[in-house]
């Protein structure tokens, strides 16, 4: 027997170990199974090239809980060690890195998960074990090791009398750990981060029905049929799929096949994904994945953390902001990279080359996927648009090489239900809708219902209304206004449609000068100003005599600054303002002119100012019942 002192001049490592990664104990288990399936994989490999006598078989790495002997144990049937070989990666290699792990990371250690960053993935077994044991037997021959430590820097180092292949490691689990000798709670974890392991992990036994048994049908004394019981096996319980569809070449898939995946992610998602990008990259990175578009919803209340990342298979994270571009946040799915650190900081990775490439690669292959749906298609795009359009509109906003891709799938939609990417937008319009200026306005709408005379207004002039209703939309029209050339965005109650596209031809007012000053006057009087900034206006005669806008600046700004950015505080605490526009040449506004009484005057300026505001939306509370009161007693 061997007995000696770990190479380490850290008087005692563990309690350090323990001390700094305490927030993250449970992931002992990832890196003992990893470590196993290290083991299992390189013995695949040596077997298959011939430097391995070995039968690589059909090896398993099972998880074993010993209640009553306080114990854990993670068996595999790798490749194993020989007591040399112990010697070399357990005492020597796993802390090398030891003192510079403690001087660089004992600040911070704490959060960044790095103790397999540092070769120490073994030593994370003293997080929750007093002592552990290593039962380990080569796949060459040579004899077993058994190796022992408590947690001191001393161990001992011994013959065993293993026979079988493979490395067995014994947790003696810690007084103030015992939450890991619970089933449930070993269960969970292998659930978490094992689950989709390249090597089956078996955690005991579960009855199923024999398959080879068909049950007999029998008749009872009154020559009733009825079958007998269905025999049962019991055979292992392999709680993982070690070939999850994200492992296989994108050929070698049906749609069933994404579907099925996806409920294997998420057994509790009841509502199918509107469709699947498979990532498959193998330079300049490594990087496999399959990543699914749920529906989203107007109201951005998504669900973010819902992609998983994997290292060779292993769970990683589902925050995976910094390697997923955060409009791909809202996503679904699995991203798979050897390429990207296994245990390091969130600040190491956002700021590492690689993972920059990753994102970025990421970016183009979901723009390309859109583009290809968009070409191939296009009906069923457009029907899917509503529930996707918040990710791309988002992609649009913060992913400049997203951005310019775009052009080619982004969609605009119109009040009645068609759908333009820009170039078919700007040809369709650009006859109609430039101004005198020579600008192009592109109306829009965000509330059909709520905007519906100002919709009929524009398409009386033939106009093209868009119907863009999205919580960001006012970011993406302040983008698109500043990239794309000579155009502006006008929400059709913005002004009155004259104004929002003003053409050469002016229309002569009715009122001559002293007229036209009468009735601002009086209108003045009788109108709110804090509320209204009255505007006189000579239009067609079949025109609304009072018609109610907001300022498009003021309006965006606000939203802007409701939806995150869009400039100072000043535009939120702003109270709300709004133009009326008055026509001049309307005979209602003739008439309230020439009324001879004050009070008949005042009466029909406020019951057209409230038919204004009621078809705005804007009248309500005591204001709308006084409204209907007085409607009543007019007809009377």
């Amino acid at each position: 027997m061997t007995k000696g002192n770990i190479n380490v001049s850290v008087e005692n490592i563990f309690p350090l170990i323990k001390k700094f990664l305490y927030s993250d104990h449970e992931i002992f288990l990832r890196e003992l199974i990893s470590n196993g399936t290290d083991a299992t994989l390189k013995l695949k490999h040596l077997t298959s090239i011939g430097e391995s006598k070995s039968e690589y078989g059909n090896p398993q790495i099972e998880v074993k809980i010993d209640k009553e002997g306080k114990k854990l144990h993670i068996i595999d049937q790798g490749l194993g060690m020989t007591a040399e070989e112990v010697e070399k990666y357990i005492n020597q290699v796993a802390f090398s890195g030891a003192e510079e792990f403690l001087d660089k990371y004992k600040d911070s250690a704490k959060d960044s998960g790095i103790i397999g960053h540092f070769g120490l993935g073994f030593y994370s077994a003293f997080m929750v074990a007093e002592k552990v044991e290593i039962i380990t037997k080569s796949h060459k021959d040579e004899p077993a090791a058994h190796w022992t430590c408590d947690g001191s820097p001393e161990f001992t180092l011994e013959a065993s009398d293993k026979t079988e292949r493979g490395t067995e490691i014994i947790l003696h689990i810690a007084e103030d750990s015992t939450e890991f000798l619970e089933e449930s709670r070993i269960s969970a974890l292998l659930s978490k981060y094992n689950k989709f392991m390249p090597v089956p992990i078996k955690f005991g036994t579960k009855e199923i029905n024999d398959p080879e048994h068909e049950p007999a049908t029998i008749k009872d004394k009154d020559g009733k049929e009825t079958k007998e019981p269905q025999r049962k096996i019991t055979v292992d319980n392999i709680i993982n799929n070690p070939t999850p569809a994200w492992t296989k070449q994108p050929a070698d898939l049906k749609e069933e096949d994404y579907s099925s995946f996806y409920r294997e992610l998420y057994p509790m998602q009841f509502e199918e994904p509107l469709f699947n990008i498979h990532l498959n990259v193998d330079y300049p990175f490594n990087l496999t994945g399959i990543l699914y578009f749920p529906k989203i919803s107007n109201d951005m209340q998504m669900q973010k953390d819902k992609i998983q990342l994997y290292q060779n298979q292993v769970f990683v994270t589902d925050n995976v902001e910094g390697i997923v571009p955060e409009f791909l946040t809202m996503l679904r799915g699995v991203i798979d990279s050897p390429d990207i650190p296994l245990n390091v900081s969130r600040s190491y990775l956002q700021a590492d080359g690689a993972v920059k490439k990753i994102s970025s690669y990421i970016t183009r292959k979901v723009a390309d996927k859109l583009k290809s749906l968009f070409n191939n298609n296009r009906e069923d795009f457009e029907a899917k648009w509503n529930d996707i359009k918040i990710v791309i509109e988002y992609g649009m906003l913060s992913e400049e090489k997203f951005f310019e891709k775009a052009d080619a799938f982004a969609l605009y939609p119109t009040v009645d239900g068609k759908y333009y990417t820009y170039e078919e937008l700007f040809n369709k319009i650009k006859a109609n809708q430039t101004d005198k200026d020579g600008k192009l306005v592109i109306l829009y709408a965000s509330d059909k219902d709520a905007q519906h005379s100002y919709i009929e207004s524009a398409k009386a002039k033939n106009y093209e209304v868009l119907l863009l209703d999205s919580p960001i939309i006012s970011h993406l029209i302040q983008k698109l206004e500043g990239t794309k050339e000579n155009i502006t965005f006008a929400r059709v109650d913005g002004d009155h449609i004259n104004n929002l596209i003003k053409k050469d031809e002016t229309t002569i007012s009715k009122l001559n000068e002293d007229q036209t000053k009468a009735l601002d006057d009086l209108l003045k009087e009788v109108i709110p100003s804090e509320k209204f900034m009255v505007q006189l206006e000579a239009m067609d005669s079949n025109e609304s005599p009072f018609t109610i806008t907001q300022p498009e600046f003021m309006r965006r700004m606000k939203e802007m600054q409701a939806t995150g950015g869009g400039g100072m505080n000043m535009f939120g605490n702003m109270p709300e303002m709004y133009n009326l526009i008055v026509n001049t040449n309307s005979e209602l506004v003739s008439e309230i002119l020439e009324t001879k009484t004050k009070k008949k005057q005042e009466r029909l300026i406020n019951q057209s100012l409230d038919l204004a505001r009621l078809s705005q939306g804007l009248l309500k509370g005591e204001e709308l019942t006084n409204f209907i009161k007085r409607s009543y007693e007019m007809i009377k």
